[in-house]
This record gives C-alpha cells, structure tokens and sequence, in this order.
C-alpha cells in the first residue's frame, strides 16, 4: 500500500495521530485535495446523478465548502474558542479535514438504491467523527466537547452561507 492508501484508512480507522501527521507534513496538503475530490465523486456516482457537468460542479463545489470550512474553523478554533495551547494555522486545517472526509469514500456504495440513503447516513456520521477529531488534533484542544463545539459553530455559518449563496444564485441547475 502506497502512502495515500495507508494515511487514508488511517483517516477512515479515526487514529488521532494520523491527523497529528498530516497536521504537521506540509507536503500532504496535495494528498489532502485528492482525499477531497475522491470523496466528492464518490458522493457523486453514489447518487447515481446523471451527467458529467453535475458531477464536475459537485466536485468544485466539495472544495470551495473545504476550503471556506477550514478557514471558519481556524477563526472559531483559533480566534473565539481557543484553549491556552491552542495554535494552528489554515494550511493545517486544510490538510486534516481534508482526511477527514476519507469516510466519505464510502458513498460510492450508494449505487446499490435500497442502501444509498443508510450508507450516505453512515458516512456523514462518520465523517462528523473524523472531523472532531481532526478539529481536537489540529488545535491541540485537550477537550473533545470544545472540538465539537466548533464543528456545530461552523457548520451552521456554512449553512447560512450556502443559503445565502442559494438565495443570491439561484438553486442548481441540473444539465
């Protein structure tokens, strides 16, 4: 098993010192955006959507919420909800959330119709745990409560965000 392979079922096996590697190797931040964009296609053809165009805008979309999750959880993490040790920085945020959808890779079994929606639960479920601690490891938080705190946060400015977008864009548009 290359690399990638490895870090990725370490992800998916929640090993706390995987994330502690990942924060730490700047050079993972490339393996973090694949760990991204495999997610999201999976996501994608585990839905059975139709179409290249859906898919390719699913993945763009995977990584713009990426990106703009990690930054509101550097600010939550680092600027309102520190604890005395806390320090981090966006690029280390990118590379452990990154790895923590590997979960999500699960998805692609959603193409079997009378499981897609418990595997699709299973894998945000999952993800969820990923990224607490992902979030714990990152911030260097010794509490979990504090991590899930600042999932909970951020996840619901991201809502209003997509709302916001969704609102000011229109809904998707399927080709």
């Amino acid at each position: 098993m290359n690399g990638l392979t490895q870090r990725i079922f370490r992800a998916m096996k929640l090993e706390a010192s995987l994330y502690e590697e990942v924060e730490a190797d700047t050079d993972a931040l490339k393996q973090a955006v694949i760990v991204v964009v495999l997610s999201s296609l999976a996501a994608g053809l585990g839905s059975a959507t139709q179409g290249f165009g859906i898919l390719l805008g699913g993945t763009i979309v995977a990584l713009l919420s990426w990106l703009i999750w990690a930054y509101l959880i550097y600010l939550v993490g680092t600027k309102l909800l520190p604890e005395p040790q806390t320090e981090s920085n966006p690029k280390e945020l990118l590379r452990v959330l990154g790895f923590a959808s590997a979960p999500g890779l699960i998805r692609i079994l959603g193409v079997i119709p009378p499981l897609r929606m418990i595997i699709f639960f299973i894998a945000a479920v999952w993800s969820l745990m990923a990224m607490i601690i992902a979030v714990r490891q990152a911030l260097d938080y010794t509490s979990t409560g504090r991590a899930v705190v600042v999932c909970l946060i951020t996840f619901f400015i991201q809502v209003l965000i997509s709302a916001l977008l969704i609102f000011l864009l229109g809904p998707p548009v399927k080709a």
